[in-house]
Formats: structure tokens, sequence, C-alpha cells
């Protein structure tokens, strides 16, 4: 794709001769984590908390504060251990209101607790695919099957569709669908706060769970899933 046509897509061509989603085009911090980290398969419980608990965070804000932001949040929140920061009390909450390395918003750091608890809760329970036909996480899943079955993984994986977009211009991004209204749902159902679709559908693009990377560029199906 030449340069004219990349702009009029939503995408920038880097010195490099590597096109970008705009957004992640300019800053370095941005550029890294577009090219080494969004949109590649997430499995893990803890990973997933951690990009559930910042996808929150993010609301109403960039992603580009939150991202500058990950590594004290990392340190406060006990590196995203579900088990140790469902056990957080007052103490804890009114130190991470005091920390100025993340964002002091009590509404999201209660949320995060609640959150915490509620994936410990749901650790053994089982869930599944709202589309078994849908690819899975593929080589990027360790277990048995083709993708994570119980807990936070389970659940989030569940709600992978049968296709992933395929937008070619920034404009044809979604920002919900039905399975991240779903997701959000099935989390509100189990004791999850600040989980609305459009937070659900950043999760599930975060994780790999969807693909929506402009066709044309150079991070289009990284996430070795999607076709």
């Amino acid at each position: 794709m030449d340069e004219e046509n990349s702009e009029a897509a939503g995408l920038v061509l880097g010195a490099d001769g590597r096109a970008r989603a705009a957004w992640a085009a300019a800053d370095p911090l941005l550029r890294d984590y577009y090219d080494a980290e969004w949109g590649l398969p997430v499995t893990d419980e803890r990973g997933l908390f951690e990009r559930l608990t910042l996808e929150a965070f993010q609301s109403g804000l960039s992603w580009r504060t939150v991202l500058a932001k990950r590594p004290r949040f990392r340190e406060v929140f006990a590196g995203f251990d579900p088990d140790a920061v469902a056990a957080f009390g007052a103490v804890e909450v009114e130190a991470l209101m005091a920390d100025a390395g993340i964002i002091r918003n009590r509404r999201k750091i209660d949320a995060a607790l609640a959150n915490a608890r509620a994936v410990v809760g749901i650790r053994d329970e089982v869930f599944a695919p709202l589309h078994p036909g849908s690819p899975g996480a593929g080589p990027a899943w360790d277990g048995e099957g083709d993708r994570p079955g119980t807990g936070l993984p389970g659940l989030v994986w569940a709600h992978q569709p049968a296709q992933t977009p395929t937008p070619r211009t920034i404009g044809e991004v979604p920002s919900a669908s039905p399975e991240s209204t779903a997701l959000a749902k099935a989390l509100k159902a189990r004791g999850c706060r600040f989980v609305g679709p459009t937070t659900c559908f950043a999760l599930l693009e975060a994780a790999g769970v969807v693909d929506t990377h402009l066709v044309s560029s150079w991070r289009r199906g990284a996430s070795g899933i999607w076709a």
C-alpha cells in the first residue's frame, strides 16, 4: 500500500517501511506496544486480569496514559495476582488512592478489587464457547484442547466470534460486538464492575480473541489464529 492510500485508511508508513495504525505510529511507547504485544493471544489468568483491570482504568482516558503508568500499576497491584488483590482491604485502598503513579479513581480501584474476587470465584467454572467452530487460542494455548475452558481465560475465550472483523479503514473498526456485549453481561453476573461492551471489546482486541488490525497493517494476522 502506498503512502497516500495508507493515510486514507488510517495507517502511517514508518521509516522502517511498516504500516501501522495512526494511533500507534508516532509515540514510541504506543508503537512498541502495537508492534510487540497488542493483539497477541493472552490465555493465562493473571495476564487477562491485568488487561481487564487496565481496560477498566482506561475508561474515559487515553490508552497512552494507562500504558505509561502500567509499571507502577503492576507494582501496587501485586503483579496482578488475583488472589493478592482480592485480599486488599481499606489500608491498601487508601494507599492506592494516595499513589500518584497510578490513576487515582476510587470507583475504578474498588472495581479492580471486586473483579479480582470475581476472578478467584470463577476459577473452577467451566465455560463453553459461544461459537464452537471458531478457531480457538491456537498455538498460544498450552493446555488441553484448542482453547482455555475454565476460569477467567475460559470465560474470555468462550466469547471468541465465529469470524474476526476485517477492517480496511479505521472507520470500519467496531467498538463493540454481540460477543463483547455477552461477555460484559457474563462478567457483571459474576460480580465484575466497569465491564461494559466497549471495555470488553477492547479486552478481546488486546488479548487476541479478535483481530482488528487493519487489513494492510504489518501486524494483521500476527496472532496466528485467524487466517
